[in-house]
């Protein structure tokens, strides 16, 4: 088996945030209210009721954590645009103090030797949107495209490589379906039309940038699925929470199709959410790179509530992070090796824009987050070997942050944040990972 240093020349490393888990000043310098802003303030939905009103305060400074990143080495920086700061209502009027801030960002990373790389939508929508109907309004798609082009007309020439959207999955089901995410929906299946449009606002948006000469990636969470058992039933179940999961953001883009979902009782064309051309809409443009965030696989078994058609069961003798979540790294491999069978040629290159871990400091030292990373890089430099073309690494997250329903309770970062006096402190994590990157550079000097 490879090391984990065994990754290819011009390998990118990077880190990730997200606007609303670490910018704060929502209602400073013309930013409109977002979803998440509503949201955190209903009673019982966040953790001790924490919301994102101040974060990491990484819009007064970004200066300081760019700083960070260049001590780390880092390639790249993954990032989010927050889209009530470009646009307050999500249409119409720009406000210019918003695009300013990212021109500033932008330069500053630039200035340091990092290359932006810009996620146009991580779950805030404007508020003004979600009152129209947000997601699951077609016309927000064609608002993002707008959106979209604005930003892109300002920060195109600095800025190759766009992310349309971050994590349509967790969005849709979290935010619409479930009700754990904003905007608090509880949908179930009928929140679909919000996973169409999404896909729908991706393929409008990534026509446009093409226009202007820029490369377009789609970053998903996506999740090795395995039947809890041999049985018939269980696999069954199992490719059904896989079409729900990876399929149906996956195989419209890639593919130009929808997986059959007649398991999850859901029509053809989505509850009326699908016309005409729009699957040539979310195809047609293509994909430059396809953006991975990978945590862990999912384990399946037949349904015992006749509401669902799947049982997510826990994978055992494995650790777990303070999440709860399975540490499986063979399963990032197993990942790509899968996606790789399913859709050939059409695969592009991919990066992994999200990985890592939320570790209880209470209890543990940063050694388990050090631990997470390494044997993810070990399964991923395998994968590379077995052929699959992989251009960067971005581990999530370059700080502790404001982690949705979780409130400040989760920490995934290489920097330790102190939330009552926002000073930063890097832990033994971020020397690793340092260290790590230099190594690379090293080797491949050789």
């Amino acid at each position: 088996m490879p090391d984990r240093y065994d990754l290819p020349a011009g390998f990118r490393w990077g880190a990730a945030t997200a606007a609303y888990q670490i910018e704060g000043a929502v209602e400073e310098d013309g930013r409109g209210p977002s979803v998440w802003d509503t949201f955190t303030v209903r009673p019982g939905v966040i953790r001790d009721g924490h919301t994102g009103a101040v974060a990491c305060d990484h819009y007064h400074r970004y200066p300081e954590d760019i700083a960070l990143m260049k001590g780390l080495g880092l390639d790249g920086y993954r990032f989010s645009i927050a889209w009530p700061r470009v646009q307050p209502t999500g249409a119409g009027a720009v406000n210019p103090a918003g695009l300013a801030f990212y021109d500033r960002l932008v330069d500053a990373l630039l200035e340091a030797g990092i290359t932006p790389l810009p996620t146009l939508f991580h779950w805030d929508l404007p508020q003004a949107l979600e009152d129209r109907g947000g997601w699951l309004d077609r016309d927000t798609a064609y608002r993002f495209a707008e959106y979209a082009t604005v930003t892109a007309d300002r920060l195109g020439d600095r800025v190759p490589t766009w992310i349309t959207l971050n994590e349509p999955f967790v969005h849709t089901v979290f935010g619409y379906a479930m009700g754990i995410h904003a905007p608090g929906r509880t949908l179930m299946f009928e929140a679909l039309p919000a996973a169409h449009h999404q896909l729908l606002a991706h393929g409008l948006a990534a026509s446009l940038l093409h226009e202007r000469g820029l490369e377009v990636m789609l970053s998903n969470n996506l999740t090795p699925v395995e039947p809890a058992t041999p049985s018939p039933a269980d696999a069954t179940a199992a490719a059904a929470y896989d079409a729900l999961h990876n399929r149906l953001f996956t195989d419209p883009v890639l593919l130009g199709r929808y997986p059959d979902l007649a398991a999850l009782g859901v029509p053809d064309d989505i509850f009326g959410a699908v016309r005409p051309g729009d699957l040539d809409l979310i195809h047609s443009p293509g994909l430059d790179g396809l953006g991975l965030n990978y945590y862990n696989p999912t384990r399946i078994a037949a349904p015992t509530d006749p509401g669902l058609p799947f049982d997510l069961v826990d994978i055992p003798d494995v650790p777990h992070t303070a999440f709860g979540w399975p540490v499986v790294p063979d399963g990032l491999r197993r990942l790509l090796l899968g996606l790789r069978d399913t859709y050939g040629t059409a695969l592009p290159p991919v990066t992994v824009t999200e990985n890592g871990c939320s570790v209880d400091e209470t209890t543990t030292p940063d050694q388990p987050r050090i631990d997470f990373l390494a044997a993810h890089l070990d399964a991923l430099a395998q994968a590379v070997a077995e052929g699959i073309d992989v251009h960067g690494y971005y581990t999530w997250s370059l700080l502790d942050n404001f982690e949705w329903a979780e409130g400040y309770h989760q920490r995934f970062g290489l920097v330790h944040v102190d939330f009552a006096t926002q000073k930063r402190n890097p832990r033994a994590s971020y020397a690793w990972y340092r260290d790590l990157i230099a190594a690379h550079r090293s080797r491949c000097a050789k």
